[in-house]
C-alpha cells in the first residue's frame, strides 16, 4: 500500500485547519497543494473501447476517469500494452507525449517488446477518436476520446500553463489559486494512470517507471515530485525549473520563460520544478540537447542538483535543438532495465575536474568498471545563454584512465562552460527500431558529465594563459561534421546542416566579409543557404530568418560560391537582408527550406560534399 509521506500527512492536517495559510488558505507548497488529493480514492470506471493482438503483444484502447470538476466528469484515452502469455507480474512504464501530440502506440510497442507492460496517456485529447487505425495511437474514427469535461489543462487552454488566475474552464472561477493552473490537472490525471497500471492483473505495482518528452518531460518530473509509487524517471527536453526567473546573460536580462500570472511567490513554491525535485524518491535519468529551447541544460542541472540520496545521470546530444540522437535515446530502456528488471547498471557520471589555470582545461574520469570506454567529447563555450551557444570541440589527449581536453580562451570578459560526453560499448546492439526513425542497432550509449561552469569574474580572476585567435576560416571539414548538426540525414531531398560556430567570437564575421562555401556536387541542383539572426535572443533584438536560394550546376570538380550580406533575403516578406553578420547565431545549409514537405524539389543525385566554408 502506498502511504504518504509524513510531510504530506503534516500539510493534510494544515489544511484541514481554518486560516492555516496566508492567502486564506491558498497552499505554499508542493505538499500543501497535493495533501488533498488521492489517486486511489476515486474508482477508475475503466472502458476498454478495443482490444487487439500483434507482434506478441496484447493492447488495449481504454478510457478511465480522472475526477469530477465542477459536477462534470473528466475521462483519459490511452493505449495499454503488454507482452502476451508472460505468466508473471510485470514492470510498468507510463509514456507521456509532449504538446501537439497523442498518446503512441510506438512507445507502447517498444516498450511491450521490451518485456513491459505500458500505458500511454493522451492528455492532450487530439487523435484519439480522429485518426484512422495506422496513426501512431491506434484510434479507429469515431472512438472516445479525452475528454476534460468542465475543465480544460490542454493545448486548447494555452494562457493556463503560467496562469494561477480564475477562468471558465480553470479549477476555480471565483480565486486565484495553483490549482487553475494546468500542469496540476495533467500531472492528477498522469497520477491516475499510475493508478491505472497498479490494478492491472499482469503489473507488479511496486515497479512503476515513468518518462515523457517536452511537456511530457515536465509532467514526468511533476509525477515523480508528487507520487512515491515511481520507482524510476525519464524526463527529456523539459522539466527544468526557474522558469518563472528573468535570467541575466553577461548584463542583458532576458525574460522569463513563464511569465507568470498570478502571485509569483505561490507559483513558485507550489509549481515550478525546482520545488518538486527535493520530494522525488526515484532514480531520474534526464535526456536532452545542449541548446534545447524548452528544457535550458543550465537549469536542468541546477533543478536536478536538488535531488536528494537518488541515482542521477545525464544525456546530451551536444548543438541540438530538441532532438535526440540514438547512443541518448537508449538511455532510456537501460535505464528502467535496470532499477524496474534488476538489469545491468548504467555507468556512473562521469567524473569532471574545470581548472583555470595555467591554462584552462577539463580532466574527465569515466567510470571503465561498468561497461568499456569508446570515446570521450569533450564541449567548452564562453557563450552565457544556453540556447544560442556554440560548443566548441576540445582536442582531447588520454591519460591513462582520464581524457584532457584543452580549453583555449581569447578573452577573460566572459564566463566559461564545460561538460564531456562518455560514450560507453554497449554489451550488444540494443534495438530502437519500434520507435520511428531508429531502424539501425544502437552499439554505445552516451553518459554526461556535469556541468562545470566559472563566472567571468572567477576566468578573470585565475588569469588564465589565452591562447586562441580568431580564424576567417569556419571549418574545412576534416574532422567531419563535429561543430555540426543535421537534419533529415540520409534524405538529400530534405537533409540540413546547421552550425552555430558563426555565434562564436572567434569565428563571427568581419565587416564587408563574403561567406564563401566550396562543394562538390555532380548533378545540377537547387540549394538554399540560411542565415538566422538573434536566434532566442529577443533580448538583443528580433529574431530574423535571411535566405539565399541558387540552382547550382552539377560539376565533378569542386565550385565555390561567395556570398555578400545583399544576396540574403528576410523570410518576413519586406525583401530586406541583413546589416551584419554581427547577430547572426545560426549557419543552414540546406537542400530546400521552408514551404512544406510537398513543395520541396526532389534532389537529383548524391547529397552535396562540402569541403570549406569561410569568409573572405
Amino acid at each position: 500500500m502506498h502511504f504518504p509521506s509524513l510531510r504530506r500527512l503534516f500539510a493534510l492536517v494544515l489544511l484541514t485547519t481554518p486560516n492555516a495559510f496566508s492567502g486564506e488558505g491558498i497552499p505554499q507548497s508542493v505538499a500543501e497543494l497535493w495533501a488533498d488529493f488521492d489517486p486511489r480514492k476515486e474508482p477508475l470506471k475503466v472502458e476498454v473501447i478495443r482490444e487487439w493482438k500483434e507482434d506478441g503483444g496484447v493492447f488495449r484502447q481504454v478510457r478511465y476517469l480522472i475526477g469530477t470538476f465542477k459536477g462534470q466528469p473528466a475521462h483519459m484515452a490511452a493505449i495499454y500494452g503488454f507482452p502476451e502469455g508472460s505468466g508473471e507480474k510485470l514492470p510498468a512504464v507510463m509514456h507521456i507525449h509532449g504538446g501537439g501530440q497523442r498518446a503512441s502506440l510506438h512507445e507502447v510497442k517498444f516498450l511491450v517488446g521490451r518485456g513491459y507492460a505500458a500505458l500511454s496517456v493522451n492528455w492532450g485529447g487530439s487523435g484519439t477518436g480522429k485518426a484512422p487505425f495506422n496513426t501512431p495511437d491506434g484510434a479507429l474514427e469515431g472512438e472516445p476520446n479525452t475528454d476534460w469535461g468542465a475543465v480544460d489543462p490542454t493545448q486548447l487552454n494555452v494562457p493556463g500553463y503560467d496562469s494561477m488566475l480564475p477562468g471558465p474552464k480553470q479549477f476555480f472561477e471565483d480565486r486565484e489559486h495553483p490549482k487553475n493552473n494546468n500542469w496540476y490537472l495533467l500531472t492528477l490525471g498522469c497520477r491516475r494512470g499510475l493508478t491505472f497500471l497498479e490494478e492491472q492483473p499482469e503489473v507488479d505495482a511496486g515497479r512503476l517507471g515513468v518518462h515523457g518528452y517536452s511537456m511530457g518531460g515536465n509532467l514526468t518530473m511533476y509525477v515523480a515530485g508528487t507520487d512515491d509509487r515511481v520507482k524510476a524517471a525519464v524526463p527529456g527536453v523539459g522539466g527544468q525549473g526557474w522558469r518563472w526567473e528573468a535570467h541575466d546573460f553577461k548584463g542583458i536580462v532576458a525574460r522569463p520563460q513563464d511569465k507568470v500570472k498570478g502571485n509569483v511567490d505561490v507559483f513558485r513554491r507550489t509549481l515550478s520544478f525546482e520545488s518538486y525535485s527535493p520530494d522525488i524518491r526515484c532514480p531520474v535519468l534526464h535526456r536532452s540537447a545542449t541548446n534545447d529551447f524548452h528544457g535550458w541544460m543550465d537549469d536542468v542541472y541546477r533543478t536536478n542538483a536538488l535531488i536528494k540520496n537518488q541515482p542521477t545521470r545525464y544525456s546530451w546530444v551536444p548543438h541540438m535543438n530538441h532532438q535526440l540522437r540514438p547512443e541518448v535515446a537508449v538511455t532510456m530502456p537501460l535505464w528502467f532495465d535496470h532499477f524496474l528488471k534488476n538489469g545491468p547498471a548504467l555507468p556512473e557520471t562521469p567524473e569532471s575536474i574545470l581548472t583555470l589555470s595555467p591554462e584552462p582545461q577539463l580532466r574527465v574520469t569515466p567510470d571503465t568498471k561498468t561497461l568499456p570506454v569508446a570515446r570521450c567529447e569533450i564541449f567548452y563555450s564562453i557563450d552565457p545563454d544556453p540556447r544560442a551557444r556554440f560548443w566548441r570541440s576540445a582536442t582531447v589527449v588520454r591519460e591513462g584512465d582520464s581524457f584532457v581536453g584543452m580549453l583555449p580562451l581569447h578573452t577573460t570578459d566572459l564566463p566559461l562552460h564545460a561538460f564531456a560526453n562518455v560514450y560507453h560499448t554497449l554489451p550488444k546492439p540494443e534495438s530502437l527500431a519500434a520507435l520511428p526513425g531508429n531502424a539501425k542497432p544502437v552499439t554505445e550509449v552516451c553518459l554526461s558529465s556535469l556541468l562545470q561552469t566559472r563566472s567571468a569574474a572567477a576566468v578573470k580572476e585565475a588569469t588564465p594563459a589565452l591562447t586562441a585567435t580568431s580564424s576567417t576560416l569556419i571549418d574545412d571539414f576534416t574532422d567531419g561534421l563535429r561543430d555540426w548538426y543535421v537534419l533529415n540525414a540520409g534524405n538529400p531531398t530534405h537533409q540540413q546542416l546547421w552550425t552555430r560556430k558563426v555565434t562564436d567570437p572567434l569565428w563571427r564575421g568581419p565587416a564587408n566579409a563574403k561567406l564563401t562555401i566550396t562543394l562538390r556536387m555532380p548533378q545540377t541542383n537547387r540549394m538554399s543557404f540560411v542565415l538566422q539572426e538573434n536566434e532566442w535572443r529577443d533580448y538583443r533584438g528580433p529574431r530574423r530568418t535571411f535566405v539565399f536560394t541558387r540552382e547550382i550546376p552539377g560539376a565533378e570538380t569542386p565550385q565555390t560560391l561567395s556570398l555578400e550580406l545583399k544576396d540574403f533575403t528576410s523570410t518576413d516578406g519586406s525583401d530586406e537582408s541583413p546589416t551584419s553578420w554581427s547577430e547572426i547565431d545560426q549557419l543552414g545549409l540546406c537542400a530546400n527550406f521552408g514551404g512544406t514537405a510537398s513543395e520541396a524539389r526532389r534532389w537529383d543525385g548524391p547529397a552535396p560534399e562540402f569541403l570549406r566554408v569561410e569568409w573572405k
